[in-house]
């Protein structure tokens, strides 16, 4: 429990004065979760510090399962309360949205949750008075129509069929299919529902909207399956080319809003479109694909503001902070990459850019080079419309997935599926290289804790408390860690100690700690432990949080910074990735990241010491950058971290660990300690401090990790695509440091300018642009040389005969007057005897 700003005498009354006050009053937490209240609290840690309100789990909601996805639809059960029979039962979502709810025989209410136009967590509150008051309240999770598992849609059997249907050589029956279990009911319904966003683009009006379109099948059984043959849809219908089905109980109403459903994955609706489409789909989507060239022409430049991809897939996959995996293109899964041939790894840019929400994608082929749409039409393509949209949603383009299809997967089909005008969609979505693109800093803690700093600079601090690892003006950055005290395996303590926790916010974001608890990574959200059985990733405020199967944990902050935290030998190995916009912009124990490690053990004073210091001295550097109980993130939800942390001093003084653990020839465990960890001085530091070779192998491992992390951020040199020449070909696209693109011209054609170019440490290409000249064009070149060569020497010399001519003249003309001259200078000689 975080108690910023509140003295520990203040706690202490209020623990003693949980439940009752000195007049016997009584604090309620109805409207009130989330709350700390004068006598009690109706906060989430209350449970483990027994200080609840005595009405605390009938108003503060538990639900099982806790997310769905954001189309609505879902049916949830209220776990922890039960209410009267005679109870009217509404659900009421961010204030605004009802749905239904129904009690049922065990006085649980059951909700259903709502169609949503954003992800995240979402506050609901519950009426049992018809919806006159709501006082119970909780929160649901929104998820990505694309990220809920399948079974909890209806599967598109293949789905390949339903988006080409009408196309040469689709036709036939296609097929739904469903789990029964996901409605009750005997008889289902499945509609077809149509998603347009209207009004002007980028303007206030802009709006989005899921429209039920008609009724597919009515009253069939409800038995997991159900097979048709398309017809074209019926009127204005058949206009509508991007949507979803929904099967819903067929006692509901047609196309009624927020009831019991199961929802498809949404599609291109090959299959339902009009005559004219099945005539002649190329013709069809041709006009298609030039109104949508059309309307992009209106629409801004969004290429300009949003970042540059990575240089090379290890930069893409190490860039934790600002890129992630693209669920259809992922290398660790062998996905076909549909969209992107040739590919075998693709990364999308976690946040949206700033004004015009768009996406960036970015393709790597097997060699790791970025594949550009220049060179294929499997290449690297930016998105107007996020696919994972943009807070704060609910509006055009940010819209999660629904505004990426309308204009940037929808005009692909038009495009590059059904039809051949793909150097169309190409040229508006044309791939970004790398040439701007700058690889963030890395910086890491793990072992008995070892700190690697963002400038390289490695050291030992094995204080017990609560520190500042990073913390940045900036964004208001904060990564805080907590340090205790490590045991041996006979259980006695060790003057060791390690990562156990750690706490970090980003302006005011929602606040994420992680602990490690018995070889388990506890997480929380604001104080609250969040469950990942259903969810891997969660949309949360101003960062996302992914946990993977093995539990690392991932949180990337809207600034573009990322921190993973993964549990190893009973430590937490952290490692925090800051872009190059941080430099000059960090302090605490991971340094000032400015590429020069000499002012790296800076003190809160801005006071600075020698990286030659003593490990005396790096343990009282370590020490000043201990938080206080103001500035604090943690939670402190339990007795033993009262009075360890929040009492007790932030950083216990009175705990002195070994600073240079001593190496004994005649130590047994030396010998196993020099076969395991050879030159790694963490290593066999943790070994011989905490006397167990496995807590050394993991700090091996992590250091090894965080070394090739490092390797793979190295900055790239990228001169940028090179093309060919027209009437020729190249034989690479690798634009790298060193690449060398040799050049060749068709039959026919000869090459002028360099036969091969190479990318130099300048960023620029050598040689001269090479150029196709037909061989016609050379002999009449050669030809035309020739003759203006003729006729010019001719010219040369009848010029220089006459040159020689006129010469000749002159000559003779001087040397008569030079005759005359020495004639006249001889009689004048004479005369003078």
């Amino acid at each position: 429990m975080k108690f910023a700003g509140i003295d520990g005498s203040f706690f202490v009354l209020f623990t003693l004065t949980a439940l009752w006050n000195a007049e016997g009053a009584q604090d309620s937490c109805a409207h009130q979760c989330g709350e700390r209240l004068g006598t009690c609290s109706c906060q989430a840690t209350c449970q483990s510090l027994k200080t609840c309100c005595p009405d605390y789990t009938e108003f503060c909601l538990q639900i099982s399962p806790y997310s769905g996805s954001l189309m609505g639809g879902k049916v949830f059960l209220i776990e922890n309360t039960t209410f009267d029979a005679s109870s009217e039962i509404k659900c009421r979502f961010k204030q605004e949205i009802e749905t239904r709810g129904y009690l049922a025989q065990d006085g649980r209410v059951h909700c259903t949750s709502p169609l949503l136009y954003e992800t995240g967590f979402i506050p609901f509150d519950v009426s049992t008075d018809g919806g006159v008051t709501f006082p119970y309240s909780g929160t649901w999770l929104s998820v990505h129509h694309s990220k809920v598992s399948d079974g909890e849609k209806c599967t598109l059997v293949n789905q390949t069929k339903w988006q080409y249907y009408g196309t040469p050589n689709t036709d036939g029956n296609l097929t739904l299919t469903w789990t029964q279990q996901a409605l009750t009911e005997t008889q289902i319904d499945i509609e077809v529902w149509g998603y347009q966003e209207t009004g002007d683009s980028y303007s206030e009006n802009w709006s989005a909207e899921w429209k039920y379109l008609y009724t597919l099948a009515k009253k069939i059984p409800n038995n997991g399956k159900f097979s048709f043959i398309p017809v074209p849809a019926e009127g204005n219908y058949s206009t509508w080319d991007y949507g979803i089905l929904r099967i819903t109980p067929s006692s509901y109403p047609d196309g009624q809003s927020n009831v019991p459903a199961v929802w498809s994955s949404d599609h291109a609706l090959a299959w339902h479109l009009g005559q004219d489409f099945r005539n002649d789909p190329n013709a069809w989507a041709t006009a298609k694909c030039v109104e949508w060239e059309k309307k992009e022409e209106k629409l801004p430049d969004f290429m300009e503001e949003i970042i540059d991809c990575p240089c090379t897939l290890a930069q893409a996959r190490a860039d934790t902070g600002r890129f992630h995996t693209d669920y259809g293109c992922d290398i660790e899964k062998e996905s076909v990459c549909t969209y992107h041939p040739g590919a075998v790894h693709c990364v999308r840019a976690i946040q949206a850019s700033p004004r015009y929400a768009a996406g960036q994608q970015c393709c790597y082929d097997r060699t790791g080079a970025q594949i550009l749409t220049h060179d294929s039409t499997g290449g690297s393509t930016p998105d107007r419309g996020h696919d994972w949209g943009s807070p704060p949603f609910l509006k055009p383009p940010r819209i999660p997935g629904f505004s990426h299809w309308l204009y940037d997967v929808i005009s692909f089909y038009y495009c590059c599926l059904w039809s051949d005008n793909c150097h169309v969609y190409m040229k508006k979505r044309s791939s970004s290289d790398c040439r701007t693109y700058r690889p963030p800093r890395a910086a890491s803690a793990f072992g008995d804790p070892h700190f690697l700093t963002f400038d390289g600079l490695n050291f030992t601090f094995k204080g017990h408390g609560e520190y500042t690892l990073v913390e940045s003006d900036l964004t208001s950055l904060r990564v805080q860690g907590r340090t205790q005290q490590v045991h041996f395996p006979n259980g006695t303590g060790a003057q060791v100690t390690g990562l156990s926790a750690v706490a970090m916010q980003e302006n005011n974001s929602d606040v994420i700690e992680v602990r490690y608890l018995n070889d388990y990574l506890q997480v929380l959200l604001n104080q609250k432990v969040v469950n990942f059985s259903e969810q891997s990733w969660l949309d949360l405020k101003g960062l996302f949080l992914h946990s993977t199967a093995d539990q690392n944990i991932t949180v990337m902050f809207s600034s573009g910074s990322g921190v993973e935290i993964r549990g190893s030998g009973g430590f937490l190995t952290l490692t925090v990735l800051l872009p190059e916009k941080f430099m000059n912009h960090t302090q605490g124990l991971f340094g000032v990241m400015n590429g020069n490690m000499e002012d790296d053990y800076t003190f809160k004073n801005k006071t600075t010491m020698s990286v030659h210091a003593s490990p005396q001295q790096v343990f009282e550097f370590g020490a000043n950058w201990a938080v206080e109980n103001g500035t604090s993130l943690f939670t402190y939800d339990t007795e033993s971290l009262l009075n360890n942390f929040f009492y007790g001093e932030k950083h216990n003084a009175s705990f002195l660990p070994v600073f240079t653990p001593y190496e004994d020839p005649a130590d047994p465990l030396v010998k196993d300690m020099v076969s395991l960890c050879d030159s790694d001085p963490f290593c066999r530091f943790d070994v011989l401090t905490t006397r167990n070779l496995q807590v050394g192998n993991s700090t091996r491992r992590s250091h090894q990790n965080h070394k090739r992390l490092v390797e793979n951020l190295k900055p790239v040199i990228s001169c940028g695509w090179l093309g060919h020449p027209t009437n020729g070909t190249k034989n690479g696209t690798n634009y790298l440091l060193g690449s060398t693109i040799a050049f060749t011209c068709d039959e026919g054609y000869e090459l002028t300018g360099a036969k091969e170019r190479t990318c130099q440490a300048t960023g620029t290409w050598s040689g001269e642009t090479p150029s196709c000249v037909a061989r016609a064009d050379i002999k009449q070149m050669i030809l035309l040389g020739c003759v203006f060569g003729i006729v010019g020497l001719a010219v040369l010399g009848r010029l220089t005969f006459l040159c020689r001519k006129e010469r000749r003249k002159e000559n003779q003309k001087l040397l008569s007057e030079v005759r005359v001259g020495s004639d006249q200078e001889t009689a004048n000689f004479q005369r003078s005897f």
